[in-house]
């Protein structure tokens, strides 16, 4: 009958609860155990062996860099001169695009575009 095959279901839902349990202690235990086995004397030290392998920059807890991490380069900000502003409009002039004045001038584009914009060389957009 259903109801017996619906008592059968229960049961089995309720050994599926139990086991999954027990499979996430034991998960817990083996990962907490994961640095004293590799020869690490703490978790963080352990993390940032982790992350020193992956290439990824690791912070500890007080979010300082760990020593040894790889750090990323950060991009220097343009100094923006009256030299650059006119050879922007220049170029804008000579028909070239922002992408190609970034590129010449070795600034991003946003800037590139922040200067057209101050300039007045954008274009109002149609509403």
């Amino acid at each position: 009958m259903v109801t017996n095959q619906i008592k059968e279901l229960e049961a089995t839902k309720a050994k599926i609860a139990v086991l999954e349990k027990s499979i996430a202690k034991r998960l817990s235990k083996e990962l907490a155990s994961l640095p004293t086995k590799y020869g690490f004397s703490s978790l963080e030290e352990f993390v940032g062996a982790l992350h020193a392998a992956s290439g990824k920059k690791a912070k500890g807890r007080a979010g300082k860099a760990l020593k040894g991490a790889p750090t990323a380069k950060r991009r220097k900000r343009s100094v923006i001169t009256d030299e650059i502003r006119a050879n922007v409009k220049k170029l804008v002039e000579g028909g070239k695009t922002g992408a190609q004045i970034a590129k010449a001038l070795k600034v991003s584009l946003p800037t590139v575009q922040n200067i057209k914009k101050a300039l007045g060389l954008v274009k109002a957009r149609a509403k």
